[in-house]
């Protein structure tokens, strides 16, 4: 199914998943979809391999949550997740140099914190490859990175606009 792209999420100058200047980082765009979900498309790189072809855990885990806590930047903009609790399952190997799609969203929003969940999904864009679940605190992006470091914190326009994304993939999504 093909959703809607209603907005791209900013990117920072250093961080693993996301940061445009992370030499060994993956560099990652975030979309947030009409259906509340946010999505990456992205590849791992050698450098990124547990064994070989295989990306490593630890970025399988790193790419979920981070998708997972920018899920709540749809209904709350100035607010991220900062993880509590994290729960990945690894189903089938993660490819290297081969488009995957990570999907996240929230479950459930109460007060300080929210749960999510999200998958990995093969480049066929519906073979589930990994899931998660996680719990986040709500933490306003001020007090993350402070005011000195927002010029680290920026709009990164997409070489060609990304309009819409195709998902074949069943969104339990409930709040």
């Amino acid at each position: 199914m093909k959703y809607k792209v209603t907005r791209k999420q900013f990117n920072s100058d250093e961080c693993f998943v996301c940061g445009i200047h992370n030499h060994a980082g993956l560099k990652t765009a975030f979309y947030e979809l009409e259906n509340g979900v946010v999505v990456t498309i992205t590849k791992g790189d050698n450098f990124h391999q547990s064994y070989p072809n295989r990306m490593h855990g630890g970025i399988i885990s790193a790419l979920l949550d981070e998708t997972i806590g920018r899920a709540i930047n749809i209904s709350e903009p100035e607010t991220w997740g900062v993880t509590i609790k994290l729960e990945v399952s690894y189903r089938k190997p993660v490819p290297l140099d081969e488009e995957i799609v990570v999907c996240g969203w929230i479950t459930k929003s109460k007060g300080m914190t929210f749960k999510g969940e999200g998958v990995i999904l093969a480049k066929d864009r519906k073979t589930i490859l990994a899931t998660c679940e996680g719990t986040y605190f709500k933490q306003n992006i001020h007090d993350i990175i402070g005011e000195h470091r927002l010029s680290g914190w920026q709009f990164i326009p997409d070489t060609h606009a990304v309009t819409e994304i195709d998902i074949d993939y069943e969104f339990a999504r409930s709040e």
